[in-house]
């Protein structure tokens, strides 16, 4: 469980698979902009492709929040 909970790595996390691959743009943006417009033609694979790129943010998002409420606690 303490690697989930390392902000280094998470963040690294976010940086290379999260964005990955970087160019033309970054995958999770991509895909996040197909399902802001409609998700029409989006398959089995496009889905676990989100699941998969934004997994990383999402321990981000975890971690950001427990460090606020551990913050508020003081």
């Amino acid at each position: 469980m303490e690697i989930i909970n390392n902000g280094k790595l998470v963040l690294l996390l976010c940086l290379i698979l999260g964005l990955a691959p970087f160019f033309p743009e970054p995958h999770i943006w991509g895909k996040l902009r197909w399902i802001l417009g409609g998700a029409n033609g989006m398959a089995f694979q496009d889905w676990f492709d989100v699941i998969f790129h934004g997994f990383p943010f999402m321990l981000l998002f975890r971690l950001i929040i427990f460090k606020s409420i551990a913050l508020l606690k003081k």
